[in-house]
């Protein structure tokens, strides 16, 4: 016979909400990160912190939703590059990709609310 305990009455609770400068690391890390790695770190963080406060879930979905506009445009620019306007959409959201973010993550390290401009809403 096993001596196992049984599982805790409460396995599947809500997780616990971020204190406010938890928040706030991730929430800067989060529009850093998609600098270097696109969309993976706003995806990513949308899906793992979005239940952990409002300010996080805010933040995480912004970025996402940021970063998923710019990978259209990416794409169009990818496809236009043949008539050499691509080059001009890929340089001019790569800028912005870089200046958007990282007023994003200064905002959010200020504990401050930040909605990209150009930005379509996929997620809420």
């Amino acid at each position: 016979m096993s001596n196992s305990t049984p599982p805790p009455a409460n396995a599947y609770s809500a997780p616990a909400p971020l204190s406010p400068s938890d928040e706030k690391l991730w929430a800067t890390l989060i529009h850093i990160g998609g600098i270097v790695f696109s969309f993976l770190p706003a995806l990513i963080g949308y899906v793992v912190l979005k239940d952990r406060g409002p300010f996080i879930r805010a933040h995480t979905a912004a970025a996402l939703n940021f970063q998923l506009t710019l990978l259209i445009a990416y794409v169009v620019g990818g496809v236009l590059i043949i008539v050499f306007v691509g080059f001009l959409i890929l340089t001019a959201a790569s800028v912005l990709a870089i200046v958007f973010s990282i007023m994003a993550a200064l905002a959010a390290n200020r504990g401050e609310y930040y909605t990209y401009p150009l930005t379509i809403k996929f997620v809420n």
